[in-house]
């Protein structure tokens, strides 16, 4: 019987095994020994514990379910622990909570802790807690069955075949603790409530049994969990195994966790004393040299041990769920470099609690540089936003936790609205996340507008670009980010001015934000296209990167300022009327020359030639129409990696032509046509002024070969070389070469190759 006394002793174990072997065969015994030792029962124990037992078969869905964890999962085996060690915790709230109005309920162990111990030994790992324990009621409840709702959805979730998403989907239903049998062949569970007595519940993943603890209450309350692992899980039983699954999924737990671990260490050991000296053959005691007593000293040396101790795995605290005002400047560093592994100190942090239709703590980091495959990566999943879920890692495997363009933040969401042990693509789903999404994203975004100037240059430096993307690709928050870009500009040489700045610097009834597209801020200083904007005063930004213009032209306006592109048609520089009555006498003047550049000369190449008002130095430019690419732009286009060869993919869109009518080689351009429309040195001209335009403006040139040979004709005639003067090469030059064989070896040294040499001479 069970309540009957055990006596310890050597006649109990011989009995017990003496009973044991006359009912089974000897297979039987060496099983239950191997058992035996394993529990930590001794015999007598072992066979009570058997013979109560009171033997339990699964569900039927239960018992599908578990074949299907043990048989399909496989490709993340690690997140048992995570699952126990979240039970243990979970065990540990309910107690604190009763402890609350009930202290008494602590008495049987007032300490509130998680303690995990691998036993290499006998391939056990045990997972040991202090909460509020199961009664035998419970544990067959709680061990045995699975909500039927919960059972069926999880079934049908896992049958569905895909494998990568099963392993995540544990614990989703109330299934966590069953992922022991990811890595255990028989799990075993003490349980000690303050409501009842002490029981064992043991299982081959097939049936269970639940029987009263022969051994009483050893426990004092709480859970005892052993997993006698599978041979391959064996690595679970390394130290540094175990630690790490600690601090990747639980180092944030609410109570401390305990490990066994071992340590070297040198500790003093006492030497033996040496015998007494005995006189040598021919001496005598007094010859034999005695060291006085208070002379002698205990000899030792320091040797190896292997010392056994309890060590607390999470002594980092998630120090988001504390006031911001209670954390100072270091802690957040250490905290950064704790789970970020990043040894540079974050450039700027926002720590912040949301409310409203989901909670959420959270703190987010800004690194001081970026990591140097950002862009060759980008859009690429990473790991940088870790989510908790009641301070459980839940994953970091999010794609969407961030917009790409923020992709380089770093931090930490713990949210207790969110249910726990989702899988990825179920939580991917929900609506929650993304209402944690927008607000992480405006709190970002928030925290690099407060920056200070000097840190914000080094992390525009740095990061620059990805704003740029998030223009192109948030745009509900494209206000927000336009207020954050910096471009150089004509108003300072050294510093880069945001748009805010620009704004206020505007000439009075000025409409538009003027910018100018190149490779390099000389380019675009000394453009055709920015000559009169200079002159008149206005200020000119300076799109230098190649992405600069794709970003303007995915904001259209910034507080209600319109972009408008120098080298585009259109550009109003708010001419008066005595510049409009002046333009309009020239056009007279130049009509029929303009018609035709356009009709007979370059045809091909413009859209229409007319005369210019944006001009000041130079003689003419190729303007892009208003939704055509610019300069900068076809450059950029045809320099694609997936363009077609030639640059076949970007259009071939004809220019406008505009020409300066008060620049000299303009107007001797207008005498020679109007001398001669079929002259040859008219055309010459305007190819020439047309070439040079192309150049000037951004673009590349067609046929460099007609280019160089108009460039020949016009050196000629500055030159006042004969046109027909031709190239005179030296006859030499002309000579073919001759053999070398040939000319090497005269002819009275050789030969022939036929020819034999006398038999005598041989």
């Amino acid at each position: 019987r069970a309540e009957d006394p055990i006596v310890e002793g050597t006649v109990e174990e011989d009995l017990g095994k003496s009973t044991i072997g006359s009912k089974t065969d000897d297979e039987t015994v060496e099983r239950e020994e191997e058992a035996i030792k394993l529990d930590g029962m001794n015999v007598a124990q072992m066979k009570q514990l058997r013979e109560s037992a009171e033997k339990h078969t699964y569900q039927a869905e239960v018992n599908r379910m578990m074949k299907l964890i043990i048989n399909s999962l496989y490709r993340n085996k690690e997140i048992f622990l995570r699952e126990l060690i979240s039970n243990a915790s979970d065990a540990l709230d309910k107690i604190r909570f009763l402890s609350l109005t009930d202290p008494s309920v602590l008495s049987a162990t007032p300490d509130l802790k998680v303690m995990i111990k691998p036993d290499k030994e006998n391939h056990a790992l045990h997972i040991i807690d202090t909460g509020i324990g199961m009664t035998h009621d419970d544990l067959v409840k709680n061990l045995g069955t699975i909500a039927k709702s919960g059972t069926s959805e999880f079934l049908a979730k896992m049958e569905e075949g895909d494998t990568e998403v099963s392993s995540d989907l544990i614990g989703q239903f109330g299934v966590g603790f069953y992922s022991a049998f990811l890595v255990a062949d028989t799990v075993v569970v003490t349980s000690k409530n303050n409501a009842d007595e002490q029981w064992v519940w043991e299982s081959d993943a097939s049936s269970f049994t639940v029987a009263k603890d022969p051994r009483g209450d050893t426990l004092g309350r709480g859970t005892h969990i052993s997993l006698f692992l599978k041979e391959e899980a064996y690595d679970f039983l390394e130290e540094h195994t175990i630690k790490d699954l600690v601090k990747k999924y639980s180092q944030f737990i609410n109570f401390p966790i305990h490990m066994w671990t071992s340590r070297t260490e040198k500790v003093e050991e006492a030497v033996e004393p040496e015998a007494d000296p005995t006189p040598k053959e021919g001496e005598t005691d007094d010859d034999v040299k005695v060291e006085d007593e208070d002379d002698e000293k205990p000899k030792v040396k320091m040797v190896d041990k292997t010392v056994y101790d309890w060590e607390v795995m999470n002594d980092n605290k998630p120090i988001w769920l504390r006031s911001p005002k209670e954390v100072d400047d270091a802690d957040y560093v250490a905290f950064y470099k704790s789970f970020s592994k990043d040894s540079d100190e974050p450039l700027a942090h926002v720590h912040f609690t949301a409310e409203g239709e989901v909670t959420f703590k959270s703190i987010l980091f800004v690194p001081k540089t970026a990591a140097h495959d950002l862009y060759q990566d980008y859009g690429k999943a990473v790991d940088n936003i870790k989510m908790y879920v009641k301070r459980v890692f839940i994953t970091d495997d999010f794609e969407e936790m961030m917009p790409k363009y923020l992709a380089f933040i770093k931090g930490v969401v713990d949210s207790d609205d969110l249910p726990l042990n989702v899988s990825r693509e179920t939580l991917q789903q929900n609506k929650l996340l993304r209402v944690i999404k927008k607000k992480l994203v405006r709190k970002a975004l928030d925290m690099l507008k407060k920056m200070s100037a000097e840190d914000f240059k080094k992390f525009y430096k740095e990061f620059g670009t990805n704003i740029k993307l998030g223009v192109m690709e948030d745009h509900s928050n494209r206000n927000r980010l336009a207020k954050l870009l910096r471009w150089q500009s004509s108003n300072d040489e050294e510093e880069m001015t945001s748009l805010e700045g620009y704004v206020e610097r505007m000439k009075e009834k000025q409409d538009h934000i003027y910018f100018m597209s190149g490779t390099t801020r000389a380019e675009c200083e000394k453009s055709p296209f920015v000559e009169k904007l200079l002159k008149k005063g206005y200020e000119v930004i300076y799109l230098i990167d190649p992405i600069d213009e794709y970003c303007v032209q995915n904001l259209p306006e910034f507080e209600g300022k319109k972009f408008q592109n120098a080298a585009k048609e259109n550009l109003n520089l708010q001419d008066n009327d005595k510049v409009k009555e002046t333009m309009e006498k020239l056009g007279r003047d130049y009509d029929t020359m303009l018609n035709w550049l356009k009709e007979k000369v370059l045809t091909s190449g413009i859209d229409k030639a007319i005369l210019s008002t944006r001009l000041v130095e130079s003689p003419c430019a190729l303007v892009a129409s208003q939704y055509g690419y610019s300069g900068n732009m076809e450059r950029i286009m045809k320099s694609q990696a997936y363009a077609k060869s030639g640059g076949q993919d970007v259009p071939n869109q004809k220019k406008i032509l505009e020409l300066n009518p008060f620049h000299p080689l303009v107007q001797e351009m207008n005498k020679l046509y109007k001398a001669d429309e079929d002259g040859e040195q008219a055309k010459d001209l305007a190819h020439a002024l047309y070439d040079t335009a192309l150049l000037r403006s951004g673009y590349s040139l067609k046929d460099t070969v007609a280019f160089s040979e108009r460039m020949d004709k016009l050196l000629r005639k500055s030159y006042s070389i004969d046109m027909s003067a031709k190239v005179e090469i030296p006859p030499e030059f002309d000579e073919e070469e001759k053999p070398a064989s040939t000319e090497e070896v005269p002819a009275s040294e050789e030969t022939p190759v036929s020819e034999e040499k006398p038999k005598d001479e041989l």
